[in-house]
Formats: structure tokens, sequence, C-alpha cells
């Protein structure tokens, strides 16, 4: 019998890092019955709740992110960082694993920093046009880096990388949801033609206030309004606005493949798994770029598309004013609607975490042991 293949996936924070590594890690268990696959995370993130959901093994880190200005706070991180390799270390002499795969934030770092030490070939996946910090400092260490974005090769050594695409869970890449379905879901007039508009689980201010600004605007349109809101901002907007027959406020969408295929256009931020689905799915876009990531990358990604007509932008300081207005004149032109949809299909990889998954296996045997 043929040993098993031990593999690690490091990382996680937000759903951008969480969701394409369960996606991997799934893609991996399809194409090789025969891996075992552990994942460490930080343990009071989100991949601790997402993980065991999806069936897979979690490691917990003590491990929190650095302030970017100096605090008393950055010293215990510090403590609180070699705590966490200190653990790593021990997972690694239990585990023993044969390919380490970092798919960014904080949480990845002592992982990728035991492998780099134990000579355990690592491969990066990064998911934005501007590497995150921690696949910046471990790059020029990595076997493979899997991305989506030509970009990327400016901030890694150019043979290293391999353009793959972000992998998206199944049922993006399977989905086969009508129009109808969709507005179905959240009981809306099948007649009329749908805006969403979603600001991630937190919800983005800037979007909510277009949205409060422009009522009257949005009800004289005659258009269905799916509005995410975000959790922090649901309670007090619900206090603010009576929802009606055309209008649906969430704080969370649950089931977000059912509000993209309900919609015909959407308001989103420029988080790189989300440009993903969008370019699987082939939905007409306008992007608002949050300006609260670093260095800007969602309006890098954004611009990616723009720069190719597979998108529209707005900034995030402009939005309150601009966006609905733009938002109503664009969902009410059909012809630049199937323009937009053309162009962002382009983009589409929807075999992205297939191909991850080889490129891991393939390094995993290698170094079989």
């Amino acid at each position: 019998m043929n040993k098993q293949l031990k593999i690690i996936i490091a990382g996680g924070g937000t759903g951008g890092h969480v969701f394409p590594a369960i996606a991997i890690a799934n893609a991996i268990k399809h194409l090789d019955t025969n891996v075992q696959i552990l994942f460490i995370g930080a343990q009071d993130r989100l991949e601790m709740e997402k993980v065991p959901q999806a069936g897979f093994q979690i490691v917990g880190l003590p491990i929190k992110g650095l302030k970017r200005s100096f605090t008393l706070q950055n010293i215990k991180t510090i403590f609180l960082l070699f705590k966490s390799i200190a653990k790593t270390k021990k997972v690694y002499k239990d585990f023993r694993p044969q390919v380490v795969i970092g798919v960014g934030g904080y949480a990845s770092a002592p992982a990728l920093h035991v492998a780099v030490r134990k000579k355990i070939p690592i491969v990066l996946q990064e998911q934005n046009s501007y590497p995150g910090i921690t696949n910046r400092m471990f790059g020029k260490y990595a076997y493979r880096i899997c991305s989506a974005y030509e970009e990327v090769k400016k901030y890694f050594p150019e043979e290293k990388v391999i353009i793959t695409g972000n992998p998206v869970m199944d049922t993006i890449v399977n989905a086969n949801i009508e129009k109808v379905q969709g507005l179905s879901y959240f009981g809306l007039d099948s007649n009329k033609k749908t805006l969403l508009i979603t600001g991630g689980s937190l919800g983005a201010r800037q979007l909510n206030k277009a949205v409060i600004e422009h009522l009257d605007l949005l009800r004289e349109a005659n258009i269905n309004l799916i509005w995410q809101t975000g959790r922090i901002y649901y309670e007090s907007i619900k206090k603010q606005v009576k929802e009606e027959s055309w209008l649906k406020i969430v704080p969370f969408i649950e089931n977000m493949l059912y509000a993209y295929c309900a919609s015909d256009l959407v308001v989103s931020r420029a988080g790189a798994i989300t440009i993903s689905e969008l370019n699987i799915l082939g939905k007409a876009v306008i992007f608002v770029p949050s300006p609260n990531v670093a260095e800007d990358h969602q309006k890098k990604n954004a611009l990616a598309l723009v720069k190719h007509n597979a998108a529209i932008m707005i900034e995030d300081e402009n939005a309150p004013h601009e966006l609905i207005p733009k938002a109503i004149s664009l969902l009410l032109d059909s012809k630049k609607i199937a323009e937009l949809e053309k162009n962002i299909k382009k983009f589409a990889k929807p075999n992205a975490a297939n191909e991850i998954a080889k490129i891991i296996l393939e390094i995993a045997k290698t170094n079989k042991k």
C-alpha cells in the first residue's frame, strides 16, 4: 500500500483566505483520496469555524497581527509569534508533512517559517494583484507561487509564478441556479431588473450611505434591490429604512450564489475571491474598492478588469453621490450590461483549484519519503 501523503495548508483570517484554502483541500482530496490534510490557522479567527465545517482538521495558533504603528500590544504579538512557531514545530514533528501551502494572512507565517527551516517545500497561493506581506516574505523560498494576476510577477521570481486563477467553492463553479430561483429565494418580483449591493460580512459604510441618500431614486427606478448592509450596520439601518416589496435588506447573505444569480448588476468591494466568483458567473459589476486595505490592493484588483472594459469602478469617497445614479443608468442599459458580462467572463478560471491541487500533489510526491 502506498504511503499516505501529508499536506499542511496554513493561513486564514478572512473569507478571502479561508474559502480558497478549503477549495484547494477539496480538490486535493478529489484527485487523491490517500492524502491527509491538516490546516493551521489563528485560533480566534474565521478558519476555526469554517474548516471543521468543511470536514478538515485544524490546529489553532495564538498568533495575532502586528499593528502598523508601534504599540505595547506589538510586544505581546511578538511573544505570541514565537509561541506559535514553537507550537508549529511540534505539529510538524508529529504530522511530518511533505509540502506546506501558504494561502496568505499572518497565520501562515509560522507554518512557512518552520517549513523553510526544515527544508519542507512550500507553495504559495496569492489571491491579489498586489501580494500580501507574508507571501512577499516567503516568495523567494517557494517552489511555486499560484496566482490569478500577471501583475504579481513584479514581486516574485517570475519563473516560480503560475497563473492558475483563484480557487473558488464548487457551488460557484458548478452553479445551476436560474435567475427566477434566486429572486424567489429573496421574495422579489421576477419581472424587474435586480441590483445587488454587498459590502462584505462587516458591510461598507459608503455603500450604505449611498443607498440611504438615494432611496427615492431607487424606488422610482422600478427595480429590485438586494441590500447586504453588514452586521455592524444592520440594526441602525433597519431603524431608518422600512423594507418594501422591491427592497430586501439583510445583514449578511448566507447563500451568495442565489444573490448573484438573482442580480442583473452587482455592486461590490473588490476582494480577489469575490472577483474570481464574478468572473466565473459572468456578472456585470461596479467595484467600489475598499481604501482600508494594504497597499490599496483592491483598487489594483479592480483596475485589472476595468482596463479591459470588464467592469466599472467608482472610488469609495465618490460612492455616496455617484454610485446609485450610475448603477440605475447601467442597469437599464441592456447593451452595456451584456458587454460587461461578456468581457468579465474572459477572465474566468473555473479549474483553478484543480490546477493548484495538481501542482501541490506533484511536489508532495517528489518529496515523499
